[in-house]
């Protein structure tokens, strides 16, 4: 996962200090079970909640070696004690005692954080209050999970004993609080790279996750709405978040408790989307509130997209969720794929954006949320048409719910790589209108300025474009390994889908128009190779592109889009246009766009034809352009890692260069 972080130790005349300050500061506050305050009483909790945080963050770094804490003393009966005290604030409906009281439990958590017995008390304290609470508002009540938790069993179920006498009054507030400090410690530990302290709260949410009777809350979030809205919207919120942030982080982790399976847990997620789906957004697809309902499309697309990216999908899950998707994002699929105007009331890619297509306005749901919904619905069909092998290789143990007998791997990995193709013909016929299109001479420039604005869409998220890119050439992977061994009769019609499919996707066409967009400039393409957050993604895709480069060298050379077809796009294909096909390219001053001849007047500037000649040249450029700078920054060690494959693969590239 990452380092360890070199926190000073915690003193054992540091820890009762600070208990005393909690206890004795919030005592009077929460000396009854029924809390209640007045405006000014609740202003002077505030206030002493305010002072107890600052008092605690003044002592973290000030902590000393000498005299460690003893994880044998009365420290849990302290702690409990001090948390017993914090708790119940959480019961409140006020905002702000919330907020600052689940600061003072985060900043807690910091203090704590070096000892790690003493803090994984802290948090499987925290669990159990969170269990308790969603107990006490359920209609299906039960015990919380000590399993794995730290502490003995003895101080755990006193923990129970008290905590239940403090949680009687909770609601939605109570739960969404307690979830919203668990993320916040989270957050903390992300940042300091402590991996014990990590993986003692991902195994604490992981029994959390584990033990919940979720059909329970059916109830609760399955109606129409009402005067509980805004405690469901806050519940839901921070328990997306949590999912999210959980599902990030599992991916690094590495010795969980042995009674949790990590694959188990996120299988146990997965089967928590399509409620989450309905409990936000109604089986209509959308909330009253319109703002609320991007906020939870936006998450929980989040959530899918890193759960999809953690653990293959199963052949029913893929199913399922793309049926979620044509249910609740359905806009989103088939918006078209255009340049958002500038709106001078909103950011670029706001949630609050508004567009116009076709002269009429519309509420829009940002092409954030577009990137997102497409991405998910192109790797649920690439992984349906991808199926049979992975699919066999991981779940011959069937430890999801919903998994597949492996006897019946082999008939559902056929109908995937049908469902999926079919999914995919039927998206791309809503935007370029593939079957009236087919013998059309307007097919080749409809379909690559189709591929080219899918691709504009995520050159500016850099965090998704990789992924997106990687996840387009594992449809060339699938054709490589499957189709080109079962061929299809001449007329059968799945091949016909596969055409078009193979044709918008090609992955030379495809990386024609990335280096086109990136107006030929190595230097961005270098800043994308040493980013922490791109770099490995983007050094995959680059070698990737360049064995399919160097492997269909006539074909890179020949690609344009401009001039005769010749059959470029792809060895096997047949054409389709006439030699009448007519395209420009913006000059390399500007944006590098493909323009049709009828949309010409609509650009300001220079236009001029970039032919096939012209198209190679500049790839050829940038990309030893890009070897070069590489290999200067390689000698001098400067590169973050090591890219001696990348320039083996750069280095046939130029070869292949200098044999033409």
């Amino acid at each position: 996962m990452g380092k360890k972080m070199s926190s000073p130790s915690l003193t054992e005349s540091q820890f009762i200090r600070i208990c005393r300050l909690i206890n004795d500061s919030l005592h009077p506050f929460t000396v009854s079970e029924n809390l209640s305050f007045s405006k000014q009483e609740e202003k002077n909790l505030l206030l002493i909640l305010s002072q107890v945080s600052n008092e605690i963050r003044r002592l973290i770094p000030s902590a000393h070696i000498s005299s460690p804490l003893n994880p044998n003393s009365q420290n849990p009966h302290c702690l409990s004690k001090s948390i017993s005290h914090l708790i119940p604030l959480l019961t409140l409906e006020s905002l702000y005692v919330q907020h600052l009281a689940g600061n003072v439990l985060v900043t807690f958590s910091e203090f704590l954080a070096s000892s790690v017995k003493t803090w994984e008390f802290f948090i499987h304290s925290l669990s159990i209050c969170l269990e308790l609470s969603i107990s006490n508002i359920s209609s299906c009540s039960f015990e919380p999970s000590i399993t794995g938790a730290g502490g003995s069993g003895s101080d755990l179920l006193n923990l129970v004993g008290l905590f239940k006498s403090k949680l009687k009054n909770t609601s939605l507030f109570t739960v969404a609080g307690i979830i919203r400090t668990l993320r916040n410690i989270l957050k903390f530990l992300k940042e300091e790279c402590d991996d014990e302290l990590v993986l003692v709260l991902l195994s604490s949410i992981s029994f959390f996750i584990s033990n919940v009777p979720w059909d329970s809350m059916d109830e609760i979030f399955g109606g129409n709405g009402g005067e509980d809205d805004e405690r469901n919207t806050l519940f839901l919120g921070n328990f997306i978040q949590l999912l999210s942030s959980f599902v990030d982080q599992i991916s690094f982790a590495e010795g969980l408790d042995d009674s949790l399976d990590k694959n188990v847990i996120l299988s146990k997620i997965i089967n928590l989307v399509p409620k989450l789906l309905y409990w936000c957004l109604r089986k209509e697809g959308k909330c009253v509130n319109t703002c609320i309902s991007r906020y939870f499309s936006h998450k929980l697309l989040v959530l899918m997209i890193r759960l999809s990216l953690q653990i293959p999908l199963d052949f029913l899950v893929l199913v399922s969720w793309l049926q979620l998707l044509h249910r609740y994002f359905e806009d989103l699929l088939y918006q078209p794929l255009t340049d958002v105007m500038n709106q001078d009331d909103s950011l670029e890619d706001s949630p609050f954006m508004l567009s116009n297509f076709d002269g009429e306005v519309h509420s829009m749901h940002s092409r954030h949320l577009q990137r997102q919904a497409i991405f998910l619905f192109l790797r649920c069909s690439f992984s349906l048409i991808n199926l049979g092998k992975a699919t066999r290789k991981h779940y011959s143990s069937a430890t999801v719910k919903s998994s597949i007998d492996v006897d019946a791997i082999s008939e559902h990995s056929c109908y995937g790589r049908e469902k999926g193709l079919l999914e995919l013909y039927a998206w791309l016929s809503g935007h370029v209108l593939v079957d009236k299109l087919v013998a059309h001479e307007m097919y080749r420039e409809k379909s690559i300025n189709f591929s080219f604005s899918l691709l504009k869409l995520y050159t500016h998220e850099d965090d998704i474009l990789f992924k997106f890119l990687l996840e387009l050439l594992s449809l060339q992977a699938c054709e490589e390994q499957q189709f080109h061994k079962e061929r299809l009769a001449p007329q059968d019609e799945m091949e016909d889908v596969l055409f078009h499919v193979s044709y918008i996707f090609n992955p030379i066409c495809l990386f024609h128009l990335f280096l086109a967009e990136l107006h030929y400039d190595h230097q961005v393409l270098l800043d994308y190779l040493i980013s922490k957050d791109t770099g490995i993604s983007c050094a995959e895709y680059l070698l990737r592109c360049l064995r399919i480069v160097c492997d269909s060298w006539q074909t890179f050379m020949e690609f344009s889009v401009y001039g005769k077809l010749s059959n470029q796009l792809s060895s096997k294909r047949r054409k389709i246009l006439s030699e009448s096909s007519n395209f420009k390219i913006e000059p390399s001053s500007g944006p590098v766009k493909t323009i049709p001849l009828s949309l010409e007047k609509k650009f300001n500037g220079n236009l001029e034809y970039r032919h096939t000649k012209q198209m190679y040249e500049l790839a050829k450029g940038c990309l030893l352009s890009l070897k070069k700078s590489v290999e200067n920054l390689h000698l001098k060690n400067l590169f973050p890692y090591n890219p001696e494959v990348l320039l083996k693969r750069l280095e046939r590239f130029q070869e292949l260069c200098f044999k033409q």
